[in-house]
C-alpha cells in the first residue's frame, strides 16, 4: 500500500489504540485475578464455627475435597475467560478503529485535497482561481488562506509583468517604426540623407537607453551577490557633475558616508534621482541635493505639479510626467525602487507645495545603526 499521509493517520489512530487499549485490559486483568485469588484465600482460611463469638453469625465451613479444587481453580477460569473476551473485544475494535481512522484522515485531509486540486489546474490562464475553504480557521484552513494569497500576490505580478512587456514593447516599436521611416525615405530621395541620419542617430541612441534601462531594471530585481563598502558621497558629486551644463541651480550639501551595496547599482541611483530632478524641472528652475553622515539622501527640485495621488504610480514602469527635455523612457524611478529594495533601504517621495518632487533614501549605515525601517514605501 502507498504510504500516503491518510495511511499513516490511519496506522497511527490504530497503533494509539491497540497500545492503549492493551494497556487497559491487561491492567484490569491483572487486577481481577489478583482479587479473586484473594478473596479465595479468604474463604479457605476462614474460621470453624464455634470459634466466634455467638451473637456473630455463623460463617460457612471452608469447601473440602472436590469443591475446594473448583473454589482454588476460579481465579485462573476466571481470568482466562476473561483474556478470550477481551481479546476477542479488542480485535473487533481494532478494526473499527481502521475504518474510524481512514474515515477521520480523510475527513481531515480534505482541504489538503482541495490544495492540490487547484495547483493543479493553475495556468497562467487561471490564476484568478482560489480555494476558498471554509470550515474552523485550524491549521490546514490557514495553510489554504495562505495559498490563496499567494495566488493573488502570483496574479498581480503576472499583470505586472504583462503590462511591462507591453508597455516596453511598445517604448520599443515606437523607434523602430520612425528608423524603418526614415530609411524608406532615405533609399527614395538621397538628398535628405543628412537629416535621415540624424534622425536615425537619435531614435538609435534612444533605443539604446531604453534597452540599458531595461538590464540595469533586471539586474536590479535580481539581488545583490556581493556588496562592498560605497561612498554615496563621491556617488552624489559624480552625478551632479554630470549635469552641470543642465541650466538649472544645483544645490550640493553631502556629508562623507558609507554604506555595504553594489557600487554599479547605487551609482545608477544616483544618476537617476539625479537625472530625474533636472528632467522634470520648470526653466531656470534649481535642484537640491542634501546627504547626511546618518545615511539620509534627499533629492528635491522644482518643477511641474504633481498631483498627490500621482506620486505613487511615478515608481512604476513606463510613468511619467511632461519633462522639459524630452528624452525619457518612464524607467527611471522604477530602477531607483528596485536598486532601494534590494540594498534595504527605505524610498519615499512626496509632492511639493509650489511644484515638483522630494525623494528620500534612507540607508543602514556599516556600523549597524539602523536609520529606518528597511521595508520600501514603494513596491
Amino acid at each position: 500500500m502507498k504510504q500516503t499521509i491518510r495511511v499513516r493517520l490511519t496506522l497511527l489512530y490504530t497503533s494509539l489504540f491497540l497500545v492503549t487499549s492493551g494497556i487497559l485490559v491487561t491492567v484490569v486483568n491483572l487486577s481481577l485475578g489478583k482479587k479473586l485469588e484473594s478473596r479465595v484465600s479468604d474463604i479457605d482460611a476462614a474460621p470453624p464455627p464455634g470459634a466466634v463469638p455467638p451473637h456473630l453469625a455463623p460463617l460457612p465451613h471452608p469447601p473440602a475435597g472436590r469443591a475446594a479444587r473448583s473454589v482454588l481453580e476460579l481465579p485462573d477460569e476466571v481470568v482466562e475467560y476473561q483474556w478470550i473476551v477481551t481479546a476477542i473485544a479488542i480485535i473487533v475494535l481494532s478494526l473499527l478503529s481502521v475504518a474510524a481512522g481512514w474515515w477521520l484522515a480523510g475527513r481531515m485531509l480534505r482541504p489538503l485535497r482541495g490544495i492540490t486540486a487547484t495547483a493543479r489546474r493553475l495556468s497562467l490562464s487561471n490564476l484568478h482561481e482560489r480555494i476558498g475553504a471554509t470550515g474552523p480557521h485550524d491549521e490546514l484552513r490557514h495553510l489554504a488562506d495562505t495559498f490563496d494569497a499567494m495566488l493573488a500576490r502570483l496574479e498581480r505580478s503576472v499583470e505586472s509583468q504583462r503590462l511591462f512587456i507591453a508597455n516596453a514593447a511598445h517604448e520599443l516599436r515606437t523607434p523602430l517604426a520612425t528608423q524603418r521611416a526614415a530609411i524608406q525615405i532615405g533609399l527614395e530621395d538621397p538628398v535628405d540623407l543628412p537629416a535621415i541620419r540624424e534622425t536615425l542617430l537619435t531614435h538609435n541612441r534612444r533605443t539604446e537607453r531604453l534597452i540599458d534601462s531595461l538590464l540595469v531594471l533586471a539586474q536590479a530585481e535580481h539581488g545583490l551577490d556581493v556588496t562592498q563598502p560605497v561612498a554615496l558621497d563621491v556617488l552624489a558629486t559624480q552625478a551632479v557633475a554630470e549635469v552641470a551644463d543642465s541650466g538649472l541651480t544645483v544645490t550640493v550639501e553631502a556629508e562623507p558616508v558609507t554604506v555595504a551595496g553594489d557600487p554599479v547599482l547605487l551609482t545608477q541611483l544616483l544618476a537617476n534621482l539625479v537625472q530625474n530632478a533636472v528632467r522634470y524641472n520648470i526653466p531656470d528652475g534649481s535642484v537640491y541635493i542634501g546627504l547626511t553622515s546618518t545615511g539620509v539622501l534627499t533629492v528635491r527640485n522644482t518643477g511641474p505639479v504633481v498631483p498627490e495621488e500621482r506620486v505613487e504610480e511615478l515608481f512604476e514602469p513606463f510613468r511619467q510626467l511632461q519633462s522639459r527635455t524630452g528624452g525619457g523612457a518612464g524607467l527611471g524611478l522604477s530602477i531607483v525602487a528596485a536598486i532601494a529594495r534590494v540594498h534595504r533601504a527605505t524610498l519615499s517621495a512626496r509632492a511639493n507645495p509650489g511644484g515638483g518632487l522630494e525623494l528620500t533614501v534612507r540607508w543602514n549605515l556599516l556600523d549597524g545603526r539602523s536609520v529606518s525601517d528597511p521595508a520600501l514605501s514603494f513596491r
